[in-house]
């Protein structure tokens, strides 16, 4: 297998917070909203990167009978800390459809970039040269402040985009041509799963800031839809810029409300943020503090030297319990990786990809996009390129189980079931390893 390799992990990268959908740039009023119910069960610092190990990968193209797939994930900026991750999902994708038999008889292509973050034209870079290397559909971007930048570009050209963590809701009415598909769910279901919690524990009003991009706007604004609903007061509604030198002024806003629960929808300027709040006696030890997708995770908790400091923090992130035996793959191809944000759902991209190609019996977009959809949904279950691949060889219709669970794509090419985690911060800045997952189903 031919593989391109543009991954220079970002030292900053280690840990996670699990960013879903991050953006700079305006992209437009939010899609029409989307009843959700719920099943419950226990349940970009502007850096350049440099190439370490860069080969020339000749150009292929539509329809030529090999299945070349271009990754746009983050190496640097800031999302930089989801890439690892990211990209050992769609590398261990790719090695397992190979050894199963490739595509169309023969092994698919890899060719893997960064996406960097709206502060930086790095994505419309990679871009460019995928596209000119004849890929035939990009994973990524990460971030949805991104992905709008490059969405037309990648798309117009006849090519497939699959995010595995573009979460703003915007995507869902936008566009694409039909070629622009997700894992990750929209901010619709995480609004609901979020407020839920928060009322739950008995908060009455509630303060909300959020970083100004379509995620965090989306984000907050389907929490407070849902707050509301339930009765809860909302004394707070902040937006946020996240470039800011500091947010004395954000921050003086809900020490003069004093709500009983701070939500902050934000990335890794959270940190600062949160140090703020805690020298004004609105942290974690003095108020209820709720994070989302965006900062839950251990690389927040390393911007943290007094223990304690994060202790009792909580917030939801689409998450899924990954199996043991799949992040010790996972390992083997990074030993570094510390967490597996994201890598479950890049996994699944291309696998779905790869599936979808081999139903259509082509490797042109254009004949198996329109694909897509039906392999995660009304057929037999299956859950891995092999098992599914056996099936279809005997002509049945499958359902492809990805190691994030059901994904139910709609005809829009939006996640309709997902699972979701409550996180917690334990007192060590960490997060617990036991959480709550949820399991929402939206209905269209």
């Amino acid at each position: 297998m031919r593989q391109k390799w543009l991954r220079h992990l970002c030292i900053l990268a280690v840990l996670t917070m699990l960013a879903a959908a991050c953006g700079g740039d305006d992209a437009g009023d939010p899609g029409a909203e989307e009843e959700v119910t719920e099943d419950t069960e226990a349940t970009e610092e502007d850096t350049e990167a440099t190439e370490d190990d860069e080969e020339t990968v000749e150009a292929t193209g539509p329809g030529d009978g090999t299945l070349f797939l271009g990754s746009l994930l983050p190496e640097t900026g800031n999302l930089a800390f989801l890439g690892p991750p990211e990209f050992a999902g769609v590398e261990l994708a790719v090695n397992d459809i190979n050894e199963a038999g490739g595509v169309l008889g023969n092994d698919v292509e890899l060719s893997q970039g960064d996406s960097g973050d709206t502060s930086t034209d790095i994505a419309n870079q990679t871009v460019d040269r995928l596209l000119a290397e004849g890929a035939d559909a990009i994973i990524g971007a990460a971030s949805s402040g991104v992905s709008f930048t490059v969405i037309d570009k990648i798309t117009q050209a006849g090519v497939i985009m699959f995010s595995p963590a573009n979460t703003a809701p915007n995507f869902t009415t936008y566009d694409d041509n039909g070629l622009y598909f997700r894992v990750a769910p929209s901010d619709v279901m995480q609004g609901q799963v979020l407020a839920e919690v928060i009322v739950e524990e008995g908060n009455a009003r509630v303060g909300l800031m959020a970083l100004q991009d379509p995620y965090g706007e989306g984000l907050l604004n389907f929490t407070v839809e849902n707050l509301e609903a339930s009765g809860v007061e909302i004394s707070n509604e902040i937006i946020y810029d996240p470039q800011a030198q500091n947010f004395d002024a954000e921050i003086q806003q809900l020490v003069s409300e004093d709500p009983d629960a701070i939500v902050v929808i934000g990335f890794d300027e959270s940190a600062r943020l949160i140090s703020g709040l805690i020298e004004q006696g609105l942290g974690p030890a003095d108020k209820n503090v709720y994070g989302v997708d965006g900062n839950m995770g251990n690389a927040l908790g390393e911007q943290f030297d007094d223990e304690g400091a994060l202790e009792g923090m909580r917030g939801t992130t689409p998450l899924t319990d990954l199996s043991a035996d799949f992040q010790e793959r996972l390992l083997e191809l990074d030993p570094d990786l510390a967490d597996f944000n994201y890598a479950g759902e890049s996994y699944d991209a291309a696998v779905i990809i790869a599936l979808a190609a081999t139903i259509a019996d082509s490797d042109d977009p254009a004949d198996f996009a329109a694909e897509i959809p039906g392999v995660t949904r009304d057929g037999t279950e299956c859950s891995s390129f092999a098992e599914c691949l056996e099936l279809v060889e005997a002509g049945e219709d499958i359902d492809y189980q990805g190691i994030v669970g059901p994904i139910e794509l709609s005809d829009v090419g939006d996640p309709t079931v997902a699972s979701f985690a409550i996180l917690e911060f334990q007192a060590d800045n960490t997060l617990g390893d036991d959480p709550e997952f949820r399991v929402v189903t939206l209905e269209e």
